[in-house]
């Protein structure tokens, strides 16, 4: 039948669907370490930016490509915003508590400085969303990665939200709706956004197989 044909868009929408589902596990057990969790996902959003630009070759070998090529920098990246992660977390948790607790000039005391830490974690996820992504596109120093992957995710907000909701929709119909949606999880999330995060990095002039770029700080 034609529409299951290789060079259909139903048949492409298929071998997507494949890839993300293989990416997913191999993400996952990348992943394993905690601390190869930053290498993992830049070579994860590697090879999706490729397939959605229709350059991918083979799969596994551009993961581990990237994965080895970005390791030292998407580590000490991910490591980074870990901790800024459990930092925000713990003080948002004590805040919000010692907001409850409170009456008066305490309470609005409390309320203001919870909601700096959410200000916070909002730009904390704009920087996680696009931090990866860039690192897989980009050669660069780690400051300007976590300054360019901010300025980006502000400038191009729409898509950032985008990205955001593609990763909400998955948690959400993964706890709620459908368990073993599971499968495709993370890879599936990346494939979704690398269509949209890639017609960004190209307005920004970024070239994934490029040395540097225009913009480099």
């Amino acid at each position: 039948m034609k529409f299951l044909s290789y060079d259909s868009k139903f048949g492409q929408l298929l071998i997507k669907f494949c890839y993300a589902c293989c990416l997913s596990l191999l993400w996952l057990l990348c992943c394993l370490p905690v601390v190869t969790a930053g290498a993992s996902t830049t070579a994860l959003y590697y090879v999706c930016l490729k397939v959605a630009k229709d350059e991918e070759t083979s799969v596994f070998k551009m993961f581990f490509h990237s994965f080895k090529e970005n390791f030292r920098q998407a580590t000490v990246l991910w490591l980074l915003m870990l901790a800024a992660g459990l930092v925000l977390g713990l003080d948002g948790y004590i805040l919000y508590h010692l907001r409850a607790a409170s009456t008066g000039a305490q309470a609005v005391f409390w309320t203001l400085l919870l909601a700096v830490i959410i200000a916070a974690a909002v730009v904390y996820t704009i920087v996680l969303l696009n931090l990866f992504p860039l690192v897989a596109s980009v050669r660069n120093t780690t400051f300007a990665m976590l300054k360019n992957a901010f300025l980006i995710g502000v400038r191009y907000l729409f898509c950032t939200i985008l990205v955001f909701g593609v990763h909400f929709a998955m948690v959400f119909l993964v706890v709620r709706v459908f368990t073993p949606l599971i499968i495709f999880g993370e890879g599936l999330c990346a494939m979704i956004s690398a269509h949209f995060l890639y017609k960004v990095i190209d307005a920004c002039s970024y070239d994934p197989d490029a040395g540097h770029t225009e913009g480099e700080a």
